[in-house]
């Protein structure tokens, strides 16, 4: 069996997935017809030659502009839907999504219709694809504390609906500080806290979502590497960081697959594990993610096993469905033929 033929049968967990960054074109153009909304691009191909970002905010002004089409329930299915039949086909077996509610409330959507569109396609796929899981409400960081607790206001009477909060947008300039009060309220509510740290932003920043916010998971964290002390606590801890590699390429944060850090952190014991992030924007799902860094990074089988296992066990599925998906982990790699 080869690599590619392992990493496309393995059993698989997503835990950073911005369900807005799934927007693919030829989907953008068909939303954008069906709801009247002029695009600034003549053709699918147009649009796509526009995803050459420089850095995280280039790639935000773009990915705030595809949002704009989105305008009812079913629009957020079909973007929902999509997405999982594609996680199906790459035995993907468990997700936990981002959606940024203050990307559609701000500009007149009401809170509901994402939250209805994007839950109906969930429960679709856990029953018809077998795919389970948690959907996690973000903050975006560039807007004030003030806006957060207004949003929260608005989530509040469908608490049921989503497990946790994020923090995510623009990280430079943006430290988890803003946020203390916020993430204090969210937690004396019972939501499960992330944010992303150490995308762009230093190791101080990976500091204060632990100590201040308090976070259950990190997302990205690659700059924790920068500060050795904050690594090995990092690695004391078991926190889950969950990483994107083609995100980091992409977004030049990482300019030679070489050299990504999930190799450092695998060595170092920290729980890192594989996700797309905005897939549609990088150009690669979660087998496009696992490949890229088993071709720049020579990854062993054990390894690459051990970044899926930490994303079964950084979930925030339930014991028994945690479970059974090791199970299935396990099972895969002791019937896998050998390379």
């Amino acid at each position: 069996m080869t690599t590619d033929a392992y990493i496309a049968g393995l059993p698989k967990v997503e835990l950073h997935l911005h369900i807005e960054g799934s927007f693919e074109p030829a989907l953008m153009f068909d939303i954008a017809k069906r709801n009247g909304i002029a695009l600034p691009y003549d053709s699918v191909e147009a649009l796509q030659a526009a995803y050459n970002f420089q850095d995280l905010q280039s790639f935000l002004d773009l990915y705030y502009q595809g949002m704009n089409v989105l305008q009812t329930e079913q629009d957020y299915f079909d973007l929902t839907w999509a997405y999982l039949t594609k996680m199906a086909a790459e035995n993907v077996q468990h997700v936990e999504i981002f959606w940024d509610p203050q990307g559609h409330t701000d500009r007149g959507v009401a809170f509901e219709v994402p939250l209805h569109g994007i839950k109906a396609a969930l429960k679709k796929a856990e029953a018809e694809l077998g795919i389970s899981h948690q959907l996690i409400m973000s903050f975006l960081r560039h807007l004030s504390e003030e806006q957060g607790f207004a949003t929260l206001e608005q989530a509040l009477p469908h608490r049921d609906a989503f497990i946790g909060v994020g923090l995510d947008s623009s990280e430079v300039g943006n430290p988890p500080e803003k946020f203390e009060r916020l993430f204090d309220r969210c937690r004396a509510e019972g939501f499960k806290l992330m944010a992303h740290a150490g995308e762009e932003g230093p190791p101080a920043y990976v500091r204060g979502a632990i100590d201040t916010l308090k976070v259950d998971r990190i997302d990205h964290g690659n700059h924790c590497l920068d500060d050795p002390e904050l690594a090995r606590r990092v690695a004391d801890l078991g926190l889950c960081l969950t990483v994107c590699p083609q995100s980091n390429m992409r977004l030049k944060n990482c300019l030679d697959i070489r050299q990504h850090p999930i190799r450092a952190m695998l060595d170092l014991g920290i729980a890192a594990c594989v996700n797309s992030d905005d897939p549609a924007y990088f150009g690669g799902y979660m087998n496009q993610n696992y490949q890229l860094i088993q071709d720049g990074l020579g990854l062993s089988r054990a390894e690459i096993g051990t970044l899926a296992r930490n994303g079964i066990t950084g979930s925030f599925a339930s014991p028994a469905r945690k479970a059974e998906l090791m199970a299935n982990l396990e099972a895969y790699e002791a019937e896998a033929p050998k390379a």
